[in-house]
């Protein structure tokens, strides 16, 4: 298969700046992305954002089903043409319907993601878990750090959260910048994702959890009492759960924010007198 550069020339195109189009064509990582989601024939892999088609190529190579979602009309007609065993669908990665692929099963995801984009396919992800067995992603280096961080450190955040909530998260491959066409200003990494058969900790409310999360890390500096102040029921939920609220969000494991969702499930229910508490 020819080089991006080349396959662009050939078609009179060009990276779409806009799209945050950062095409991979090298051999050894496409061939270490594919190997990373652990394909067996019979697999279906869904590929977010397939571009010109050289890591569907690799992952066809595995012997798994490959269905390559592509929105740029204009490459659409290319991965039809380079690679006919792809079953090419035109459509947006941050809001692709995983179920028709999945068939009452689960598939594994791939992709190299536009970097403004990360967040909202993550997101998206993270909606669809129940069909999802394993994602690898490339990502900015700092997104996937950031998704695959432990409590404690700066990295830790929202993302952390939430992803691991549903998923084990690691770093696979780190791929630097001069491997795509046109290089992008930062380098990547492989976020490998293993979705887990149940969410790692109970939650009650998906919404609620969410919300409690970016509330507690908007001001990340702040102790989770004052971080949490501006959420109804949040300052007594840290009581019930048991949470010390010296304590800052970074501090706080995916199981003691869920016991803090669960607390807050307890004491939306409440009246809200039992909610006032003396201070800290």
């Amino acid at each position: 298969m020819k080089r991006p550069a080349e396959l662009l020339r050939a078609h009179g195109l060009r990276p779409k700046k806009e799209w945050g189009q950062n095409f991979l064509g090298d051999p050894q990582v496409l061939d270490a992305l594919a190997a990373l989601a652990r394909l067996r024939p019979g697999d279906t892999v869904v590929e977010l954002g397939a571009g010109l088609g050289h890591l569907t190529r690799a992952l066809l190579a595995t012997g798994a089903r490959v269905v390559a979602v592509e929105r740029d009309r204009e490459l659409a007609p290319i991965l039809r043409a380079e690679l006919p065993g792809a079953e090419v669908v035109e459509a947006d990665a941050k809001s692709f319907d995983l179920s028709a692929a999945a068939a009452g099963g689960k598939v594994v995801v791939c992709g190299n993601l536009p970097y403004h984009l990360s967040s909202p396919i993550l997101f998206h992800l993270l909606d669809q878990r129940r069909l999802v067995r394993r994602a690898v992603l490339l990502l900015q280096r700092e997104v996937a750090e950031r998704v695959a961080a432990e409590p404690g450190g700066r990295e830790y955040g929202v993302l952390s959260v939430l992803v691991q909530h549903a998923a084990d998260a690691h770093i696979g491959l780190e791929v630097g910048r001069h491997a795509f066409t046109p290089p992008p200003e930062v380098d990547s990494s492989a976020l490998v994702l293993e979705f887990l058969d149940q969410p790692r900790a109970e939650v009650r409310d998906e919404a609620r959890y969410r919300k409690l999360v970016k509330t507690a890390f908007a001001q990340r500096r702040k102790t989770l009492w004052n971080a949490l102040a501006p959420l109804e029921g949040g300052r007594a939920a840290l009581e019930r759960a048991g949470i010390d609220p010296k304590r800052r969000a970074e501090t706080l494991s995916v199981a003691e924010f869920a016991a803090v969702e669960r607390a807050l499930s307890g004491s939306s229910a409440s009246a809200s007198g039992s909610s006032s508490a003396s201070s800290h």
